[in-house]
């Protein structure tokens, strides 16, 4: 019958190897949210890449969740650069003041106003062009193939891409690399999907999203 050996023992002889606890990759995409960074496995926004924002309805916080991305990206350059923040289809028109008063540059601020059947397309277009930090679009219906072309035209255009969809699609698989679901009841995130490593098993409550 075999012995039982203690594995402290083992490590001690060196008999066994032990890998090295892998380094934690710093995103050059932060939230902002120190507590949603430190949930990430890149520490940020998934680079180069499309997340998607699961929502049961408009308005609940998905705005503040990335000004503080939006504001940073708009401040990068000067007002001749290239690299814009697009909204493609926004519900509702943004209230100026509210984005400049998050930071968000609004010379640096598209807005395209598209039909329900070309949200898509055009944000396919803009993720590709490499002229754009960052497109956020409000999709009415994607399905797995229009969300995979959005991923890679995202990575093609080296753009963060932000999805703003209903929450019903959480219970789908999607391609995005990140997946965020947005809950008012209680007023929390739930990371559902993250590129990288495993999603956190606790949700994250809003009220840490302190700055």
């Amino acid at each position: 019958m075999a012995s039982v050996v203690a594995l402290d023992s083992l490590l001690d002889s060196r008999r066994v190897w032990r890998g090295q606890p892998q380094a934690r990759r710093t995103s050059r995409q932060p939230t902002g949210f120190a507590a949603l960074d430190a949930q990430l496995p890149s520490g940020g926004w998934p680079e180069s890449a499309l997340s998607e924002l699961l929502l049961p309805m408009d308005g609940i916080g998905e705005l503040r969740l990335l000004w503080p991305t939006l504001a940073r990206l708009s401040q990068a350059g000067d007002a001749s650069s290239d690299e814009k923040v697009v909204l493609i289809a926004p519900p509702y028109l943004p209230f100026a003041s509210a984005w400049a008063n998050a930071g968000v540059r609004l010379d640096k601020l598209q807005i395209v106003l598209a039909q329900p059947r070309d949200v898509l397309w055009a944000t396919e277009q803009c993720l590709r062009s490499a002229a754009c930090a960052a497109v956020l679009c409000w999709p009415l219906q994607a399905d797995d193939r229009a969300l995979r072309r959005l991923q890679v035209a995202a990575e093609t255009g080296q753009c963060l891409g932000f999805a703003m969809r209903d929450a019903k699609a959480a219970a789908n698989p999607s391609p995005a690399a990140l997946r965020i679901v947005i809950d008012t009841a209680p007023a929390q995130l739930r990371v559902i999907k993250c590129r990288g490593g495993n999603p956190p098993t606790q949700p994250i409550p809003l009220s840490a999203l302190a700055r």
